[in-house]
């Protein structure tokens, strides 16, 4: 497993370690479709800042927007996002879609899979089972009488999002996707990520999944892995660069083998 750290400052010259030797534009990775999974609480719209990084670059992105009414529901949206794709994939996770992108990423289509502060579970685990072994910093959950759970808004900037703008923060908070409590108990089948090479971002700052929970998924995986440093939940939208320069990485190098 290679580890690179990664402080906000140095950012884009200490990403060049991982993609020396390759130019991170699609013209000349063997990879050119990627897609892009949004976790709990949130929509497909955050990745726009890694999304218009990507595009630039070259590649050919979709945004998965699933229901978030439960983790087979969530994984079959992708799966219809994935037919469409017209050749070797990168599939990509945030947070619960790291769990999506576990069970979608035994498609044929995705060679490699890249976990942005994203739950990598192994066969019979849950998010909630491994959240009690790694406990996390936030009391911000809360559940609706039909059982779907949400972020109490007073608690979204400074749990989920502390490095983003209050007003950008305090926006998402009032626009959450509300989600189904069954996803956080529901056991994963067999993980993708097994099988296939993958990539991970630690975010060192994050209040909704451990850090130490999330460095755990990537060393058991054998990942790729970058830790960025004073990053929140929402590093894939406060560290673009950072998550962008991780996906391309993935692309260039996926076809290598693990």
């Amino acid at each position: 497993m290679k580890i690179l750290i990664v402080r906000s400052f140095f950012a884009t010259a200490s990403l060049l370690l991982m993609t020396l030797g390759a130019t991170g534009q699609a013209n000349a990775a063997p990879v050119h479709n990627i897609v892009l999974v949004h976790g709990a609480f949130v929509t497909g719209a955050g990745w726009k800042p890694v999304y218009d990084i990507l595009v630039k670059d070259g590649y050919h992105v979709s945004i998965a927007q699933h229901p978030l009414t439960s983790l087979s529901e969530d994984v079959s949206a992708v799966n219809r996002v994935l037919a469409m794709q017209d050749g070797p994939t990168i599939l990509v996770g945030h947070s619960y879609g790291g769990a999506i992108i576990t069970e979608a990423g035994n498609d044929s289509h995705v060679v490699g899979l890249v976990y942005i502060a994203a739950h990598a579970l192994d066969e019979g685990e849950t998010e909630a089972s491994n959240g009690k072994r790694f406990p996390n910093a936030t009391k911000a959950i809360r559940k609706t009488d039909d059982g779907f759970t949400y972020l109490d808004p007073a608690f979204y900037h400074a749990d989920f999002a502390a490095d983003l703008p209050g007003s950008q923060a305090e926006f998402e908070a009032h626009a959450q996707a509300l989600t189904a409590a069954a996803v956080f108990t529901t056991p994963a089948a067999q993980p993708a990520w097994k099988r296939k090479p993958s990539w991970y971002a630690v975010a060192k700052s994050d209040r909704i999944i451990n850090p130490d929970l999330e460095q755990m998924y990537a060393t058991r995986a054998h990942s790729h892995t970058i830790e960025v440093e004073g990053a929140s939940h929402s590093v894939y939208e406060s560290h673009p660069k950072e998550v962008a320069a991780l996906i391309e990485a993935a692309a260039a190098h996926a076809l290598d083998g693990k």
